[in-house]
């Protein structure tokens, strides 16, 4: 360093001296934390998995979302959604940029900004948060948010023992090292393993764990059933009144939910034999009351008030609050007690509710995931236990849920947040929606949509 150079240390001391005898200065503003607009979503029909679907990777369905929504609100202008927040619970390592590629293969601005997200069945909402986020903090405008799942399509993973040897092979200084290694190789070896739904903590299905629950809160089979049974019913009804015509969009043939049955009654799903729970005293749950393995996606619009607003678009809701939580579902749920896999929604709504100075009585409409009638069941009671008011079943999923719609993991959280955006704004005056979605590994969801 030249010795005419003054030091950092002097610099750095001038520097402090010139502040100091100058005027103050003037600090930066912090970020003005804005409302979050819901403005529309759009998704695919759901499928029942190895059905229509079978052949759709989750780019090519969460395209078609994707598509589906740009051409409705004309968003394949240049610059005009500020990024893409899309994940998959089951992905192909083809899928490790899921969110970006969607963006390339669609109608988009190919410079649209995009990441992948996964919280298994919290995905979706997860995205729509995430997204939120940075449309309040004044980061972005707009944003795209949802997911896609396909279990027709699920990886297949080369069997663990034929990994570790095709590795040793690899890395072999020499052709007779390498030989040597592939001799290993068994009949054995050549069995893929295939994905299991089962927790890796207990090897454990979602459904096992959720007998566990339905027998640790005392929940039913007549009650999974009739409720089961109304979640049907009301999907056939909002699809027969036109509601899902700007929602949903028709992909591979399928214009409608595949999984809906609108002719299920009680009386029909009480003759179904139970799937779950069958190693324990009167297992209650059956195909019926449980959720299908489905393939589908969806995918919401979110934006600033300003945005919306320069473009005509009347928002049909705003997320106003969110909340996730965790329980220890393997020293809790396997020991038979109540903090079951799917329960921590049970922590989660008590939680938002008090920081927002909410209660139960505050809300007009509900929207729980239906991964399984008795985890809504005992999702209810827990909150009951808890001091909150009862549910009033006539705003619950009032328009279907996942029962009916099926579920596709990472798809699943959009479409509630559009079902229940859509159902705020046809009522008359300012209404108030609860979410809340279980997600495996013992974790849960929720928010909450206004319309003022």
């Amino acid at each position: 360093m030249s010795t005419s150079e003054p030091s950092r240390a002097s610099r750095r001391v001038s520097h402090l001296k010139v502040a100091e005898s100058g005027a103050p200065q003037p600090r930066p503003e912090l970020p003005r934390i804005r409302r979050v607009a819901i403005v529309g979503g759009t998704r695919i029909p759901f499928a029942r998995s190895d059905g229509p679907y079978a052949t759709a990777s989750n780019q090519e369905m969460l395209t078609a979302a994707v598509n589906g929504l740009v051409n409705r609100y004309a968003l394949d202008v240049p610059g005009v959604v500020g990024e893409l927040v899309a994940g998959a619970v089951l992905k192909h390592s083809r899928d490790f940029n899921l969110a970006r590629e969607t963006v390339l293969g669609s109608k988009l601005d190919a410079r649209t900004p995009a990441y992948d997200i996964q919280q298994a069945c919290g995905t979706g909402l997860q995205a729509v948060i995430a997204a939120a986020n940075k449309i309040a903090l004044g980061q972005t405008e707009s944003a795209i948010a949802g997911g896609a799942d396909t279990a027709s399509d699920a990886p297949l993973g080369v069997n663990d023992r034929l990994r570790r040897i095709l590795l040793e092979a690899r890395r072999a200084k020499s052709t007779g090292d390498r030989l040597k290694a592939l001799a290993q190789i068994r009949p054995s070896h050549l069995i893929p393993d295939i994905p299991r739904n089962a927790e890796p903590r207990t090897g454990l299905s979602m459904g096992e764990h959720a007998a566990v629950t339905a027998r640790a809160w005392g929940v039913g089979r007549e009650a999974q059933d009739e409720l089961a049974a109304t979640s049907h019913q009301r999907l056939a009804a909002a699809y027969e009144r036109g509601f899902f015509g700007d929602l949903v969009v028709p992909f591979r043939d399928l214009a409608r939910d595949q999984n809906l049955r609108p002719d299920s009654t009680a009386g029909k799903l009480a003759g179904l034999k139970p799937v779950f729970g069958t190693d324990g005293p009167d297992p209650t749950m059956t195909a019926g009351n449980s959720t299908p393995l489905t393939d589908g996606a969806a995918v919401v619009l979110l934006a600033s008030e300003e945005w919306a607003e320069a473009r005509g678009l009347e928002p049909l809701a705003y997320l106003t609050a969110y909340e996730t939580a965790a329980v220890d579902f393997v020293r809790g749920d396997v020991a038979g007690g109540e903090d079951g896999l799917l329960m921590a929604p049970a922590y989660a709504v008590p939680r938002m509710l008090e920081r927002t100075g909410l209660g139960i009585e505050d809300f007009d409409l509900f929207e729980i995931h239906e991964a399984f009638a008795s985890q809504v069941l005992a999702t209810l009671a827990a909150w009951e236990k808890q001091g909150l008011a009862p549910v009033d079943r006539d705003r619950l999923n009032v328009a279907g849920s996942s029962l009916a719609t099926g579920h596709p993991f990472a798809a699943t959280g959009a479409r509630i947040v559009a079902t229940l955006a859509k159902l705020l704004a046809e009522r008359e005056g300012p209404a108030r929606g609860l979410i809340s979605i279980c997600a495996a590994g013992g974790q849960g969801v929720t928010a909450i949509l206004e319309r003022t």
